[in-house]
């Protein structure tokens, strides 16, 4: 089953899907321990976690392949990704990356409907281009994906600049353009909620963010409005720079770590995530078979 299949199984399965962001390929198999369907690649974690600066439309889509690749050799959950507004400024950018995230084993991208020189979605000053050159770049990726699986889900940013009519008249033409999903981004209200969801008749999906324009609101709450997708994009990757920063602190401070290890992950659990101990066997016997 392809990678797009089973992100469009696991949308079936579990009502409203929660989706979690895993920074790397070892929070994606955390993801996977605990009971995910889905996981996620933020852009602005590829930004921040593995190139250190903003999500400002500087990374570029090998940054994004290489932490694809990481993920999908080691974890089959099925992968959303964040593609920005698609690499390029040409439909030829837009079914370039469309194919290398099906070639690299993502499930589902999301392409929003700022310029290129975009900005993160809960943050002013975004501008956004005219709904046909939107609607171009989702017909580009729907025709370049070899994987028919494959989600091609349309991001919009409208409503901060726009309005809310806008942004569901956007979202209604880019369904007609071919996005299988929609993402309305920074809504406010489970009310606003409802009415894409109604509106533009696929699945739509919430990104609840942390300190963002959209409140935390709960599952239940989120399917109450008919939404599909519940989104986490950066959870856990914050609560790993929280604890990073307090042990960095903690060991320049008091020369030690004693006083933090009971916050620590022991060396077993990571054994056990990673499979560690399989491995080892594995080496063991090929320097069994090697003396023999």
């Amino acid at each position: 089953m392809s990678a797009g299949k089973r992100f469009r199984e696991a949308l079936a399965q579990e009502k409203p899907l929660q989706i979690i962001g895993t920074i790397n390929a070892n929070h994606a198999l955390m993801a996977k321990r605990v009971g995910y369907r889905a996981i996620y690649l933020s852009g602005g974690g590829v930004a921040a976690g593995s190139l250190g600066m903003p999500d400002l439309g500087i990374s570029n889509l090998d940054d994004v392949l290489t932490d694809i690749r990481r993920i999908t050799d080691v974890c089959d959950l099925p992968l959303l990704v964040d593609v920005d507004t698609g690499f390029g400024a040409s439909a030829f950018n837009v079914a370039r990356t469309t194919r290398s995230l099906v070639k690299f084993g993502a499930a589902a991208m999301h392409i929003e409907d700022q310029v290129g020189a975009k900005r993160c979605g809960h943050r002013p000053g975004k501008e956004l281009v005219a709904p046909d050159e939107m609607a171009d770049r989702i017909k580009a990726a729907v025709d370049a994906r070899t994987d028919p699986g494959f989600v091609v889900m349309a991001r919009t940013d409208a409503l901060a600049n726009e309005g809310l009519d806008s942004a569901v008249s956007r979202a209604i033409s880019y369904v007609e353009a071919g996005a299988d999903m929609i993402f309305p981004e920074a809504i406010p209200s489970i009310e606003m909620y409802r009415k894409f969801a109604d509106a533009v008749k696929v699945p739509i999906l919430a990104n609840i963010t942390e300190f963002g324009k959209s409140p935390l609101f709960t599952v239940d709450e989120l399917r109450s409005a008919n939404v599909a997708m519940i989104l986490y994009p950066l959870t856990a990757f914050r609560a790993m720079n929280k604890a990073a920063l307090k042990a960095y602190e903690e060991v320049r401070k008091k020369g030690t770590q004693k006083g933090i290890i009971g916050e620590m992950q022991t060396r077993e659990e990571l054994y056990d995530i990673i499979n560690y101990h399989s491995y080892e066997k594995k080496l063991d016997e090929l320097f069994t078979r090697g003396r023999s």
